[in-house]
């Protein structure tokens, strides 16, 4: 079978590392006056220790509370006050932290982020006031809307048996009140390391004049190497796992489903095939999931599936997992709707996938993966965790000619392994109803 033919994109990585340990990607792009900076922390949810749920989304708020020589929205002041946009996130893996600007500002965001790695204002109003912030975030994200926290957080704990992988990322109000300062300070110190991150700028510079801007800037931050990141791996489900409970606010079910998949980072031949699998099974009106559960059988109101807890296969590590979930009718059976997915899969793993059908959904995913790219602020995300994860940035550039490269027969080998006994089953029910 012909492969899809998809434009190459040639975006340049120039790598160094400074004396402390800092890595650092720099990708010039003169088509437009603007920079987007990032800075990843190879820290996340996973990371933080027990009795501290929510520490490392805590700690992103933290970073953004005045600095070594900044005062409190301080930083907030200097991007906006130039013309530029910035936030963080925390992952799963990592954190990061990010501006967009116009490119006479570059220096600004590199003593800005510079200024943060050295020390952020570690104090206990900072610290409390934040906590009441994460606190509000859970109420309004989790709490007080429908589906809050579904299924990224009631998910792992049925998939998953160890705490980094089963816990919940945002947080209990119990642990994220007895969080001290001298618990923040050692956070930092430990996760926050020259050596436990990258920097990446790409957009409208010089890579001379940048590379002195950064030695200027980051190479008197303190070294401190990384911590020796651990094995977060367990064993595979060997029966299905199943749990349910009530969402008070929901007006109806929805359920989610998720089985293991292989190493996104050890083995990428093997991963890509899921994700490609997934959006053969419920990308646009034409897959197979949508036609069946949707448009036929009238057994789900929406169908997805999708690589990660968090949405994107590209930033995933070990252990992840392939997930679809479902908002069902009134009346709707979960089994319904597994059942159904489960003769799906069966029919692409002996049936096959036809040459036009993977070339259709090879063509959409290579699209949504040159289009995300496009901006220099993505540009510069996806590069620091290509860089963090795997030690090449340049992979941003390959990634859609892989993705058109993975065959029928491969995807047809990745759903056949999608078996109701490795499957882990969550589903919401609204109001009382069981």
């Amino acid at each position: 079978m012909k492969t899809v033919k998809v434009p190459v994109t040639r975006y340049p990585a120039e790598r160094f590392t400074l004396d402390n340990g800092l890595r650092v990607v720099l990708s010039p792009d003169r088509s437009a006056p603007v920079v987007g900076v990032a800075v990843v922390y190879d820290v996340g949810i996973r990371s933080e220790p027990e009795g501290r749920t929510g520490f490392a989304h805590l700690f992103e708020h933290l970073m953004f509370q005045g600095s070594a020589n900044l005062e409190k929205l301080a930083h907030f002041r200097h991007v906006q006050g130039s013309g530029g946009s910035f936030n963080g996130s925390t992952h799963l893996d990592y954190t990061d932290y990010f501006e967009i600007m116009p490119s006479n500002a570059l220096e600004r965001a590199l003593f800005l982020e510079a200024d943060r790695m050295r020390g952020p204002a570690l104090t206990e109003e900072n610290l409390r006031n934040q906590v009441d912030v994460v606190k509000e975030e859970i109420r309004v994200n989790v709490l007080n809307r429908p589906y809050g926290g579904f299924p990224w957080l009631k998910l792992p704990p049925v998939m998953f048996e160890t705490f980094p992988n089963a816990h919940d990322g945002y947080g209990s109000f119990v642990d994220l009140e007895s969080a001290t300062v001298d618990d923040a300070a050692e956070f930092f110190h430990r996760y926050y390391a020259c050596g436990n991150a990258v920097l990446t700028v790409s957009g409208d510079f010089d890579v001379a004049a940048c590379t002195a801007l950064v030695e200027r800037h980051f190479g008197s931050v303190e070294a401190r190497p990384a911590p020796e990141r651990p094995d977060f791996d367990e064993p595979d489900l060997t029966a299905e796992r199943r749990a349910a409970y009530t969402d008070a606010l929901a007006p109806l079910p929805m359920i989610a489903a998720g089985w293991r998949v292989p190493d996104p980072v050890a083995d990428l031949a093997a991963y890509l095939p899921y994700v490609v699998l997934a959006e053969v099974l419920t990308d646009g009106d034409a897959s197979r999931l949508v036609r069946r559960l949707v448009q036929d059988d009238r057994s789900a109101t929406q169908v997805g599936a999708y690589l990660g807890f968090m949405g994107d296969p590209f930033d995933a590590r070990n252990p992840t997992a392939l997930l679809m979930q479902a908002g069902l009718p009134p009346g709707g059976s979960t089994d319904a709707v597994l059942t159904a997915a489960d003769e799906e899969l069966d029919r692409v793993a002996t049936g096959g996938v036809p040459a036009d059908e993977l070339a259709r959904v090879s063509a959409r995913m290579c699209t949504h993966l040159l289009r995300d790219t496009d901006s220099v602020l993505q540009r510069s995300l996806r590069m620091a965790v290509l860089e963090q994860q795997r030690g090449a940035p340049e992979l941003l550039n390959a990634l859609p000619g892989l993705v058109s490269e993975v065959t029928a027969e491969q995807v047809s080998a990745a759903a056949a392994t999608l078996r109701p006994q490795r499957r882990a089953v969550v589903e919401a029910m609204p109001g009382g109803a069981r």
